[in-house]
């Protein structure tokens, strides 16, 4: 189930929102001021509701934090729909704007929106495909569940051929690409050691792949060309 935080002085509003939210299969915890926030932020959530304007400072001043220590969706209400509070509040990390007074209805609209924008940035990090899966973000890959670990240049080779795995790399493109990245000099003979030394880290055959598989004089694609 999906948390949200509600940061909202108005009791009623806050409430309101909680209720109507709950009753859509969120769990909806709220806070009344920016101290009470900081403080239900050393939970987690997937998404936050946050008014412009509380009794203890600016919600823009929060999302500002926020942004600098988490990857926390933010949509902002407020009072002032004037274009100058909205620049403010986008230009300190927010996702959406909406102005008071606004339909329950729309508010849900705008969180599944908001949610599923973020949970295609997250996908887009994370990418599994049989019983290989890798951290884009952390730089991380695991077989099985178990890290694998991998050189620099082997790691961007393994990123090259997933983020390209419905095409054909030649391996002229692949070359260059290494080259590109770091400047330093590979030739073939030094790309088919790369290969070899991957296959043999992430393939449970390294004769038999199933991850890196070599399209015969042309180059490399993985698994197949299919996506995960």
């Amino acid at each position: 189930m999906e948390r949200l935080l509600v940061v909202e002085d108005d009791i009623i509003i806050c409430g309101g929102v909680k209720t109507f939210l709950e009753g859509k299969g969120y769990e909806v915890e709220c806070a009344y001021s920016l101290s009470e926030a900081r403080k239900a932020l050393e939970q987690s959530y997937h998404l936050i509701i946050l008014d412009s304007n509380l009794p203890d400072g600016n919600g823009v001043e929060l999302c500002r934090e926020i942004r600098g220590k988490k990857n926390i969706p933010v949509i902002f209400l407020t009072a002032n729909d004037i274009e100058e509070d909205m620049i403010e509040g986008f230009q300190a990390g927010c996702d959406d704007y909406i102005a008071k007074p606004f339909s329950m209805e729309l508010l849900y609209q705008r969180v599944m929106a908001v949610l599923r924008r973020s949970h295609a940035e997250e996908s887009e990090d994370l990418f599994q495909y049989q019983e290989l899966s890798v951290d884009f973000d952390k730089m991380q890959v695991f077989l099985r569940g178990q890290p694998v670990k991998l050189s620099a240049t082997e790691y961007r080779l393994l990123e090259l051929l997933i983020k390209n795995r419905k095409q054909v790399l030649t391996r002229t493109l692949i070359l260059e690409k290494i080259w590109d990245y770091d400047g330093d000099f590979l030739d073939e003979n030094t790309l088919n050691v790369y290969i070899r030394r991957l296959r043999q880290k992430i393939e449970e055959d390294a004769g038999d792949p199933k991850y890196i598989i070599t399209v015969f004089g042309i180059g490399y694609t993985f698994g197949e060309g299919s996506s995960a």
